[in-house]
């Protein structure tokens, strides 16, 4: 049975509000005094309480070649990963009640095409994502679907707002089962070690962890890992002794270095499997016969979650017991923004939030 929201007070929304905005195609961004967005047919009003900070709202402020490619148009309030209170809703709402906690799928699909129909709607061909190509949720409101709204109980905004990244590792792991299986978790980043706090508490055999940051590899123990590894060592021949020589049963490649990419191939046993959800920054190189066909692996892209599949797991696994907060290294307000984004661009933090309603 879902618990009663909490109440809005009647007036409680104001006119205008404090946002954080992309204005020019340079590094860089600002916070904006703009009006409270009104919410449309399908949509919802949320109070944003916590937005957390991704790789990619960094690769926006810092304007890169891949901000350049595909953030727009300009100018436009930027951010994904949130919680918040809904405090208003558009026709045609009214599933998701005022004074609920709400997380959001940042994935916004047509629901028409050919891969919405067939179940993978995260791959749609027309995707959109909230807060790279629509106004996002580094603001005290934000508009976002009713349909894209996942109902949160039982958990802080912060570790709510989490849930968005969670289920990227949450698709990487359980897009096969690895209970009792061996996993190596290639790059302790927030994902990364989230992706090591799953295996755990999902009942892998041995969790294996690697890292160049020694910061990030004891937050891995913390989440659950055996074994510890710095990924600059001989990270294969390791791997292959802790396992008696026959590698390891699943990798999940989090760090999107080419050079974890060739470890976690080597280090794979004939026969499984790796999830890469990583991104490279450039071509990655590999030969295809000897690290993956001769081996009879089986390579998995992973992108976003499974609408919604794997918000479902997420939930179940969040009320098993799976503790994120060690992964939340620094709270700060929206106004420190540019310190949040040092924080994350530097590799010092685990995940960064924002609290948009703190002074």
């Amino acid at each position: 049975m879902r618990a009663e929201p909490m109440p809005v007070p009647a007036g409680s929304v104001p006119t205008t509000m404090l946002a954080l905005v992309k204005e020019q195609p340079a590094p860089g961004a600002v916070i904006r005094e703009l009006p409270v967005p009104q919410p449309g047919r399908g949509e919802l009003l949320v109070r944003v309480d916590a937005a957390s900070v991704c790789g990619t709202d960094v690769h926006i402020e810092r304007w890169d070649p891949w901000a350049q490619d595909n953030f727009g148009p300009l100018p436009m309030v930027f951010g994904h990963e949130m919680a918040g209170t809904v405090v208003g809703h558009g026709e045609g709402t009214g599933r998701i009640r005022t004074g609920e906690l709400v997380a959001a799928e940042t994935h916004l699909v047509d629901w028409t095409c050919y891969q919405c129909r067939t179940s993978r709607a995260h791959v749609c061909q027309q995707l959109r994502i909230l807060g790279v190509h629509v106004p996002g949720t580094f603001a005290q409101y934000a508009v976002i679907p009713e349909t894209n709204a996942w109902v949160t109980e039982g958990l802080s905004a912060e570790v709510a707002a989490l849930q968005e990244p969670l289920g990227n590792a949450v698709h990487a792991a359980f897009v096969e089962e690895i209970a009792g299986q061996s996993v190596a978790v290639l790059g302790c980043g927030p994902i990364g070690l989230m992706a090591v706090a799953i295996a755990h508490i999902a009942g892998a055999r041995h969790v294996f962890a690697t890292d160049v940051n020694p910061e990030r590899l004891e937050l891995a123990r913390q989440m659950g890992a055996d074994e510890v590894l710095d990924a600059r060592g001989d990270v294969v021949a390791e791997l292959r002794r802790l396992t008696d020589g026959d590698g390891v049963d699943v990798v999940l490649e989090m760090s999107g270095a080419e050079a974890a990419l060739h470890q976690g191939l080597a280090a794979v046993t004939n026969g499984g499997r790796v999830s890469l959800l990583g991104t490279h920054t450039r071509p990655a190189m590999i030969d295809l016969s000897e690290e993956v066909i001769f081996k009879g692996i089986r390579l998995y892209g992973i992108t976003g979650r499974r609408l919604f599949e794997t918000w479902y797991r997420t939930s179940a696994l969040l009320a098993e017991g799976l503790d994120l907060t060690p992964v939340i290294t620094h709270r700060l307000p929206l106004a420190d923004f540019a310190t949040a984004f040092d924080l994350v661009a530097n590799g010092r933090a685990g995940k960064v939030v924002l609290l948009p309603q703190s002074g």
